[in-house]
């Protein structure tokens, strides 16, 4: 029977500070044993019948007994702390300097040469929160024209714009000018079209016409490999993007998390073989981010409560895993990534319940394991623990 792998990434759910945490700031970092300490009486009963309290101790999360799934976490090799980084690290790539970031805001020398480009002045240029810096600066926005530009601790360059007054399509052609100008010196990880509509401050809202652009992966990816070998790979989510579009036969866009478990749910429907890969952004985007430790903890029992869904559909040969791509601690001050171990659950009838699968040097490691399963050539980085895993 042929196989197929389903591999979800909710988005930022770490499970605590690597050894290096310090060099980031993130010390004391541990986004699961925060939310599980603070949310009361959480609860995720299917994770932890995987394994997942197995992993760390969490409150509220007991160790199960007789685990479903093997368990084990993941250091990342790559220096960084962000999407694109955590990704590519899976697929098999290393970075092994970070993507660049600006604290301070982009040079004036390149807003200058961006302006001129796209025919506008620009707002902002500084680190913000997507959802304030439009309450702040929207009305601006709205009277001039002028998109507002923005970024964060992670590598990017986000440009936000209301749809009636840049429309969708003309925003989009700015980000795609913006990914071709930042190269070289100033080489970030994604350009991110920010659309958003609303009748004035303090009501404006971002819509789901969100589109990022992200740099080329600078190796071979393991979804290149798969479908090399004759086998699907369908994207949901923000993956394409991620990737951008390599290797993906078939993608979909989604809403929000629940969207993202649905859209998964038809994938698996369709019975093709290959892998099915989801990023469920709203842990990190909505909750992570924003310091929600409470929406943070009922995402997490939402995504809790569909699992049975997704087991439902699994067939034979199918394996169901889990993990993340970097942390989001909402408990700290910060609002930014946070350097943490990730955690890996895979659930599988040909997978052994139980198997602790031990603490990974790299994210690799689970693409080197999919590239054994399905049957591609060995991917350049990471070790295969499928000796272990398979029955």
């Amino acid at each position: 029977m042929p196989r197929r792998v389903v591999l979800i990434v909710l988005d930022s759910v770490g499970i605590g500070a690597l050894p290096d945490a310090y060099l980031y700031g993130d010390e004391g970092s541990h986004t699961l044993g925060h939310i599980c300490r603070l949310r009361e009486n959480i609860a995720i009963p299917y994770l932890a019948s995987f394994g997942l309290g197995c992993i760390e101790p969490l409150h509220g999360v007991p160790p199960a007994s007789a685990p479903l799934a093997a368990y084990g976490k993941m250091a990342e090799h790559s220096q960084g702390k962000d999407t694109i980084t955590g990704h590519w690290e899976i697929a098999g790539v290393f970075l092994e300097q970070p993507l660049r970031t600006f604290p301070q805001g982009f040079p004036q020398v390149f807003i200058s040469a961006f302006e001129q480009v796209i025919g506008r002045r620009t707002l902002g240029n500084e680190v913000a929160s997507g959802t304030e810096i439009i309450q702040r600066l929207g009305a601006e926005h709205v009277r001039t024209g002028s998109p507002i530009v923005y970024t964060s601790a992670d590598s990017v360059f986000q440009i936000a714009a209301h749809e009636e007054v840049i429309s969708l399509e003309e925003l989009l052609r700015i980000c795609s000018s913006a990914r071709e100008m930042l190269t070289g010196d100033l080489m970030v990880g994604r350009v991110i079209a920010r659309p958003f509509l609303g009748a004035s401050a303090g009501n404006y809202y971002r819509t789901a016409n969100r589109h990022d652009y992200a740099i080329e992966p600078p190796g071979k990816i393991l979804l290149e490999y798969i479908v090399e070998r004759g086998l699907d790979v369908m994207a949901v989510g923000k993956i394409k993007d991620i990737y951008t579009g390599r290797g993906i036969t078939d993608s979909v866009h989604i809403e929000h998390n629940m969207d993202a478990v649905d859209k998964t749910l038809c994938y698996l429907q369709e019975n093709k073989s290959g892998l099915i890969m989801a990023n469920l952004t709203d842990f990190d985007m909505v909750y992570g981010h924003r310091n929600d430790v409470q929406g943070y903890g009922q995402a997490l029992e939402e995504f809790d409560a569909r699992l049975p869904e997704i087991m439902a559909l699994l067939q034979a040969e199918d394996l169901l895993i889990i993990t993340a791509d970097h942390g989001c601690d909402p408990f700290t001050p910060s609002t930014d990534h946070s350097r943490e171990y990730v955690p890996l659950l895979i659930y599988g009838a040909g997978a052994r319940p139980g198997v602790h699968l031990g603490v990974r040097s790299s994210f690799a490691d689970l693409g080197a394991s999919i590239a054994e399963y399905l049957g591609t050539a060995p991917l350049e980085h990471g070790v295969s623990f499928c000796a272990s895993l398979l029955k």
